[in-house]
């Protein structure tokens, strides 16, 4: 009786693609650009733009340590070019963004509003509508067009003074 040879296994490799620099690159670019819509600062944009340039030196057979170095001076210049010179394009004049909270608008006059979909009485700060609380009465519940100083956040809720009294 012949003994038989058991089969080669096959090789995975003829099956799958050839992963290569170029593809790690791209892959890098394509999550970092992704990721950029979660944050809207324009850093990762600018980081995912230069890993798909580094990709082009990849795909150009550049040594894996130039291809480092062309990310380094890729994101160098881009990261400082998307920050101070895209990114104002996209914000509206006036607005300081990652300002709220801070304590830069106490002390400023807003007119109240009433949300349509569910009657909540609040004010706009930096666009965003933050319900608000008296800080006498504690009411929740003013007239539209009702003229408040803001005092401060307390979690989500704009604590308000009210400027004309109901008393008078």
């Amino acid at each position: 009786m012949r003994k038989s040879n058991p089969t080669p296994l096959p090789n995975l490799w003829i099956f799958c693609m050839e992963w290569s620099l170029t593809h790690f690159w791209l892959i890098l670019a394509l999550v970092l650009c992704l990721a950029e819509l979660t944050s809207g600062v324009l850093l990762l944009l600018a980081l995912g733009i230069a890993a798909a340039l580094t990709a082009l030196l990849a795909f150009l057979d550049v040594p894996f340590e130039w291809q480092l170095a062309g990310m380094g001076i890729f994101s160098g210049i881009l990261v400082p070019v998307a920050i101070r010179w895209i990114r104002p394009r996209f914000s509206p004049k006036g607005v300081a963004y990652g300002t709220t909270g801070t304590g830069v608008e106490q002390g400023r006059r807003y007119q109240t509003l009433k949300r349509d979909f569910d009657g909540a009485t609040g004010i706009k700060v930096n666009g965003d509508f933050y319900r608000l609380r008296v800080t006498d009465t504690g009411e929740t519940d003013l007239p539209e067009g009702t003229d408040v100083i803001f005092k401060q956040f307390d979690g989500t809720t704009a604590v308000v003074e009210t400027i004309t009294h109901k008393e008078q």
